[in-house]
């Protein structure tokens, strides 16, 4: 299938008692078996699987060609779930320019259980080569970053690590499988934070994982079973049925993003603009080899520096909403320093570039030249 079709139907299959096109929302805890241990279909207890769940992972393993997919109550448990993976003693190397979440549990939570992490900046792979040692189990990639929105190439990071027993897990979440599908490059594990584009109606939080192996699948299946971390039924048919439009969303969100991205470029009080899109960006070349295209998500900052003009600039959008999250048909505005990435220490963020002058929007799927006319009032 291509992946328009296979957004709908991969994976797929009616319901097989009544025939229903749509996968029920199967509300049941546990299942009657025949007789002791002879399970009807294979399903026992709800936080093994699922029905309506089962279906969203076979979507999700189908749209990013692996071979098992698994659905969590959201990003962050997907996350805790690749890092039960390791032992004490083990070293990640992460991109350093993270998500704040995704930062806040390495640093915070799992180094305490004498997990390593090393934050590198993947511009150059060479300096991931340097910080490699007989330790390192996993590479941490997210491509586009969040929010600066610097690629890492991936098949040059999975080219590197080959045959020396490491683990690469990429963050997708940007992207998504429409634009950039990682497994294809190499990678062995796909990471969403499905809340965000998966579902694009921001009105679901979930998290998804897909495996390269069915190996792999199978010992993150036992760790999400056995950790609990699971989507419920009713949330894993929203995250189904929001799939099934991604490819006409992205599509959209990726032409008002690149014309919002334009527009910046050009306006008196924008410094800096942080998208891929843009050939004057020194990853242009990267980004047309690695994605279909250059989706929604635009930094920026301001020619003053000034944190107060990021908050009248924020105050003032209507179209566009000052909230956390991302990847909604609804267009979306953020300051990183004090909302999503709050959690990294200034002294981090200054280091990364991650200025309180930065704007991120999520560009929706709304008229451009209504979001346009947003950003003028907004900057007027």
């Amino acid at each position: 299938m291509n992946f328009n079709t296979k957004v709908i139907h991969g994976g797929q299959q009616h319901e097989p008692h009544t025939g229903s096109v749509n996968v029920p929302v199967f509300l049941t805890s546990t299942f009657a078996q025949r007789t002791p241990g002879e399970l009807k279909n294979g399903y026992e207890y709800s936080r093994g699987a699922n029905p309506t769940r089962q279906a969203l992972e076979d979507s999700l393993a189908s749209i990013e060609n692996g071979a098992r997919g698994l659905a969590f109550g959201s990003g962050l448990a997907a996350i805790d779930c690749v890092l039960k993976l390791l032992s004490p003693g083990d070293e990640i190397i992460a991109v350093d320019d993270l998500y704040g979440g995704t930062y806040r549990m390495f640093t915070r939570l799992f180094d305490k259980y004498q997990l390593k992490f090393t934050f590198v900046n993947f511009d150059d792979v060479s300096k991931i080569e340097q910080h490699i040692t007989e330790n390192t189990k996993l590479i941490w990639i997210e491509t586009p970053t969040n929010p600066l929105m610097k690629l890492v190439d991936i098949k040059a990071v999975t080219d590197l690590v080959k045959g020396k027993n490491i683990l690469v897990a990429v963050d997708n979440t940007f992207a998504t499988p429409y634009l950039q599908r990682p497994i294809d490059l190499g990678a062995d594990l796909v990471m969403h934070s499905a809340t965000k584009y998966l579902g694009g109606h921001s009105d679901v939080i979930a998290g998804a994982l897909v495996a390269k192996t069915e190996e792999l699948g199978e010992q993150l299946h036992f760790i999400q079973f056995a950790s609990g971390g699971i989507l419920g039924p009713h949330d894993s048919y929203l995250v189904l049925r929001g799939i099934k439009t991604l490819a006409l969303r992205v599509q959209r969100h990726s032409e008002n993003g690149k014309a919002v991205a334009k527009y910046l470029q050009q306006h008196p009080s924008v410094d800096k603009v942080f998208y891929p899109g843009l050939e004057d960006n020194p990853q242009y070349e990267l980004a047309t080899r690695q994605m279909k295209d250059f989706g929604g998500m635009v930094s920026f900052t301001f020619k003053s520096g000034k944190k107060e003009d990021a908050i009248k600039f924020l105050e003032q959008v209507k179209v566009f909403t000052l909230a956390e999250s991302l990847g909604g048909v609804e267009s979306l505005a953020n300051h990183p320093a004090m909302m999503t990435h709050a959690s990294i220490p200034a002294e981090k963020r200054a280091e990364l570039g991650i200025t309180d002058d930065l704007v991120r929007l999520s560009v929706g799927i709304e008229d451009i030249e209504d979001l346009i006319a947003d950003l003028e009032r907004a900057f007027a």
